[in-house]
């Protein structure tokens, strides 16, 4: 055999072995992520309260003691600004409210990216 035969033997080979490792190692990626999908679906079950806020104020004792029928609490939100939507007390998207039938509901405009939710748990 040339040189060059052999170098095209050795180069085959080493490419056969990689192959070989790859393929070695897809059935723990397979693993893994099957794994992975069913952690997923015990969490599924899971209850989680969602909350829409509105707005928020601060008053003083007095002036919630004053409060009755007809009284108007003026919130830190503006009219058409986007309302809070959280799971658990954690923000996880903004969003805006629609009515479904006779009933509201909430439709998502902008949602929190997953890792600043970990971050602010």
């Amino acid at each position: 055999m040339n040189a060059e035969t052999e170098k095209n033997v050795e180069e085959k080979k080493a490419n056969e072995n990689t192959e070989v490792k790859s393929k070695e190692n897809e059935p723990n990626l397979e693993k893994s992520n099957s794994t992975g999908a069913n952690n997923l679906r015990v969490l599924e079950n899971i209850d989680v309260k969602l909350t829409v806020e509105v707005g928020n104020t601060e008053i003083k004792i007095r002036d919630l003691l004053r409060l009755n029928e007809g009284s108007v609490v003026e919130l830190d939100r503006l009219a058409g600004e986007p309302l809070d939507i959280l799971a658990n007390g954690t923000m996880i998207a903004k969003g805006e409210v629609v009515m479904v039938g006779e009933r509201f509901g909430i439709r998502l405009t902008e949602v929190v990216d997953p890792e600043e939710r970990v971050q602010n748990l």
